[in-house]
């Protein structure tokens, strides 16, 4: 994976190098790429060779000036730290910082994915480690080294930008597209990631050349691996000799002249490539560095000769850190070409290697990833919440901020380009999803605790005729929703705080016949919590809905189609269901009459599991072996009516005569009449698997929409991406797949179909009026390095991704799917508490104490915690504050949703004063602005400005603007009750 493409790829030896003024600059970056996960776990990689990069690696720079090593990963580099290093080891790294010849690169827990992590992920694995390298050394990272994840986004630019960076660096793109630029010298240019906030955000931005992050292994006197004299590092345990496979011919006397000509010959075919007399000579790879001393020990002496005969040669070598590279650039004081906000994705490697495949794999995975990113989110706000108002309250704080802690770092640690990408082997996916499944274990005994403790609730009850639920709402948004609760009786009544009946309905579960589901209708307001109470009488007072069933259909019957049509209704929607086939026929968005033909169902791509047979499908590649096929030969319906949810379910049998199903949808439409609650919201879940092996299955939407192949998906759930049909000579189809994080949608001049996901998936528009959405994929092969890594994908489970599916004019639907996507991806809580013997006289009414916190509707709250950091803006001073954690510094973070120009009202900049809009929490006493990570004052914020073709706010009164996410600091009046 990280080494194979570039095993694969051409090196163009017939590159010619200018002769310039001045011999060729050359920075040699040492580093090692660790993947935080991929083939083996984090601890077998601890143990065979990660701790020992930085114990070796802190030795040997202590020994030599010149020597310098760039750290990337702090999920590492804090593992060793906090449980290898020495005290020696750790006052020789704080000196090496001093100095500047260890840098901390990136300075998040990972190098994240770019095309299926979400917006709230990255910031948030960025923070973590940000927080821990300023909390500990008072330094900040300010530039990027995403070497290898497999695309890039056009948010991450921003990000670093919003997080103080100065420069980014990027390698995977395109192979075309790569050579392209290769050859006219714009690896490098100025990234305007944001079309919204151009040139506020912008950054410089460096493309690896064709060789990307690792040292060329081709050694033309030698059949050894080039440059990494240490070797390969060995599983399960380092060799107790140091000595390890494949280690490369020393420098010595006989050698040293062979390799400064390869090396010089090498960073002259890379001068060839960038516009200054510059060269950026990555040192390393992956799992590099365990043995530094061989590492040093044989590149010293060859950069000395090399120096020595630089005029010869027309080369000069040094150490370096990244920020030297760019600093260098920067000097150059050349102008830049801007590149505006176009993502580079998708990714291929060669013809038939198209990187679209992980946008779907492990599809379980992603959507544990985003459930525990949900329920942080409500439980960092809580908590947020409880400190504010109980600052002495019974909830132990330090307990508290460890649940948290634990699963900030699940969260962080899955963001790896190796983890939500679906692209690892099973066990380290195994071990990913054990993390975030236990730490989100703790998350909900911290929102237990936070809803309970405060009252002292200790009162026993009969819990087979009551249950009590407490629904929370994490956004500051007032909503109006309906929640699902599991029950066991076919019966129930459910009141409010006040004793009021609540709407409700009760109906038989699509999952388990032993089960039923309770819709509950709940008002909340924004941050804010309600207790329910559910009795089971004889006589439910909760509508009992019962399903209508309508015979199995075949597809062989097609020809009868579309002359029974059933209407399901709702205040925005007629939907069409045809009786002879069981599928959707058509919807009509009723505000304006518009119909659009729409048919759902499943297909499936067949995979090629033979090398010998043609190009292949695994984890990280989709190559399909022709069109898609219908994935059911016969599909069931059921329409169960009710008072607020009318539901229909749709079973897809591969064979006619087959007794389970193998694909389900299961769509909800409101029944919103004289309610609050949103009409324009279709939910549907789905379900699919087992899959037959070497099948990739879609969700295909078939519309009347005139969208000529083109769709637009979104960037991390941050902004949409135009993505226009191309035809390729080879592998068209899958070239054509784009990431969907949170929203994809295809539009004509009449409509737009918007779907947004609970989970990232693979989109395509293969023809007009489709929106095809990825959902599974089931992969074996032969591929031997597949095989030796156990890369294959031959995942059996069953998954049950959400979309929620909105139609209506494009004007109709800009003011929504932002929200929508939101509020999917931040439903409200629901806590059952029976078994914590309560009674509805002692529980906590409307929220208890919390007062409604409201931002208007095109602001969006990012991000409301308690980091914990215990640090002051000066460093001599906070270095020494290794105390107790400041519980009282909370980080707040708001998001303007709306891009520019795209509503007339909603995209206007928006001011608000924080002080009033926090009074539901409490008396705001000061607020100070932070770069996106919290470790900057903005006001020292001094961003380095690129030669390329706002006001002050006071105190309180913020002005945000389109696609702005603004950070602070807030402090609060203390109080307790």
């Amino acid at each position: 994976r990280s080494l194979v493409p570039f095993k694969k790829r051409r090196h163009d030896k017939s590159a010619v190098w200018p002769v310039w003024a001045s011999p060729i600059q050359t920075f040699v970056i040492p580093h090692s790429h660790m993947d935080v996960g991929w083939v083996y776990t984090i601890q077998e990689s601890m143990h065979a060779y990660a701790a020992n990069v930085y114990s070796s690696v802190t030795e040997e720079l202590s020994k030599v000036k010149e020597r310098r090593f760039i750290a990337v990963e702090q999920e590492f580099f804090r593992l060793w730290w906090d449980t290898v290093a020495s005290v020696t080891q750790k006052k020789q790294v704080r000196q090496l910082i001093k100095e500047g010849r260890l840098e901390f690169i990136i300075g998040g827990q990972v190098m994240h994915d770019e095309a299926v992590t979400d917006l709230d992920d990255d910031i948030l694995q960025m923070m973590e480690g940000h927080g821990f390298l300023y909390e500990t050394f008072g330094v900040r990272p300010q530039f990027s080294w995403h070497v290898d994840p497999f695309g890039a986004s056009a948010t991450t630019p921003v990000l670093f930008a919003l997080a103080g960076f100065n420069a980014h660096l990027i390698s995977r793109i395109d192979y075309d597209l790569k050579d392209t630029m290769q050859k006219n010298k714009k690896l490098q240019f100025v990234w305007r990631g944001s079309p919204s906030l151009k040139s506020q955000q912008e950054i410089f931005t460096h493309t690896m050349d064709q060789f990307s992050y690792c040292t060329p292994s081709y050694l033309p006197f030698s059949n050894r691996s080039g440059f990494y004299w240490n070797g390969v590092a060995l599983f399960p345990d380092p060799p107790k000799d140091g000595i390890y496979p494949n280690m490369s011919l020393p420098v010595t006397k006989e050698t040293v002249h062979a390799y400064a000509k390869t090396m010089v010959e090498n960073i002259k075919q890379r001068a060839a490539w960038f516009r200054t007399h510059h060269v950026l000579w990555p040192w390393g790879c992956d799992k590099q560095f365990y043995n530094s001393s061989v590492q040093f020990n044989n590149m010293d002496p060859l950069m000395k000769y090399i120096n020595q005969n630089s005029k010869e040669f027309g080369v000069t070598v040094q150490y370096a850190t990244l920020s030297e590279y760019f600093q260098a650039i920067y000097q150059s004081n050349l102008t830049w070409e801007v590149r505006g906000s176009e993502d580079f994705l998708p990714y291929s490697t060669e013809p038939y290697q198209a990187w679209t495949g992980f946008y779907a794999s492990r599809n379980v995975l992603k959507g544990v990833a985003r459930h525990a990113s949900s329920k942080l989110y409500a439980a960092e706000t809580l908590f947020a919440r409880y400190r504010i108002s109980f600052p002495d309250g019974p909830v132990a704080k330090d307990w508290a901020l460890d649940k948290l802690g634990a699963l900030r770092w699940a969260v962080s640690e899955v963001q790896h380009h190796d983890g939500i990408t679906g692209t690892e082997s099973p066990k380290v996916a195994d071990m990913y999803q054990q993390h975030l499944l236990q730490a989100m274990m703790g998350a909900e005994e911290l929102l237990a605790a936070l809803f309970l403790l405060p009252h002292n609730l200790m009162t026993d009850v009969d819990q087979a005729l009551e249950q009590h639920v407490i629904v929370y709402n994490p956004l500051a948004w007032n909503i109006t929703t309906i929640v699902n609760v599991t029950v066991t009786q076919p019966s129930a009544a459910v009141f409010d705080d006040d004793g009021q009946p609540v709407p409700a309905q009760i109906q038989g579960s699509a999952h388990s016949n032993a089960t039923y589901d309770l819709f509950i209708v709940v008002e909340l307001g924004g941050l804010q919590y309600r207790k329910y109470l559910i009795k089971f009488p004889e006589n439910s007072k909760a509508f009992e809905a019962k399903a209508a069933s309508f015979e199995r259909r075949s597809v062989k019957d097609r020809a009868k189609a579309g002359r029974r049509l059933l209407p399901v209704l709702s205040e925005c929607y007629e939907l069409l269901f045809d009786q002879d086939t069981n599928l959707l026929h058509s919807i009509t968005y009723l505000e304006e009459k518009r119909r659009v033909m729409i048919t759902q169902d499943f297909w499936e791509y067949d995979a090629n599991g033979d090398v010998k047979a043609g190009p292949i499908s695994d984890n990280y590649i989709f190559s399909a072996n022709g069109s898609a096929v219908r994935a059911y030969k016969a599909v069931e319906m059921e329409i169960i009516p009710g008072k607020i949810v009318t539901e229909i379910r749709q079973y897809f049998y591969r064979e006619e005569s087959d007794k389970d199903y193998a694909y389900s949808i299961t769509t909800r439409v409101p029944e919103c009449f004289g309610t609050k609650l949103p009409c324009h919201r279709l939910e549907q879940t789905y379900s699919l698997g087992p899959l037959s092996l070497n099948t990739e299955v879609v969700l295909r939407t078939s519309t009347s929409v005139k969208n000529n192949r083109t769709l637009y998906s979104d960037d991390n759930g941050y902004q949409m991406m135009k993505r226009t049909y191309r035809k390729f000579t080879n592998n068209t189809l899958a070239r054509n797949y784009f990431p969907m994080v949170r929203t994809a949608y295809i539009e004509d001049d009449l409509s737009r179909l918007v779907l947004v996901s609970d989970r990232a998936h693979g989109v395509s528009s293969q023809t007009d009026g489709q929106l095809e959405v990825m959902l599974h994929r089931r992969l074996w092969n032969n591929l031997q390095w597949n095989l030796g890594y156990n890369l294959t994908l031959n995942d059996s489970s069953v998954v049950r991704p959400t979309l929620w599916m909105m139609l209506g004019s494009v004007s109709a639907t800009s003011k929504l799917y932002q929200r929508e996507a939101v509020q999917l991806q931040h439903r409200p809580v629901v806590i059952l508490i029976s078994t914590f013997h309560t009674t509805s006289q002692t529980l906590p009414k409307r929220g208890s104490l919390l007062r409604s916190v409201v931002l208007p509707p095109n602001l969006h709250l990012l991000s409301l915690s308690v980091p914990g950091w215990n640090y002051c803006s000066n460093h001599s001073v906070h270095l020494n504050l290794h105390s107790q954690p400041d519980y009282d510094r909370i980080l707040l973070r708001i998001m303007h949703l709306f891009e520019e120009g795209e509503d007339p009202e909603l995209s206007k900049p928006v001011t608000i004063n924080l002080k009033e809009a926090l009074q539901g929490m409490g008396e705001v006493k000061g607020v100070e602005e932070r770069s996106l990570t919290g470790t900057w004052d903005v006001t020292s914020l001094q961003r380095w400005k690129w030669k390329t073709q706002r006001t002050r706010d006071d105190n309180f009164t913020v002005t945000i603007s389109p696609k702005e996410i603004r950070t602070f600091f807030v402090h609060f009046v203390s109080r307790n009750f």
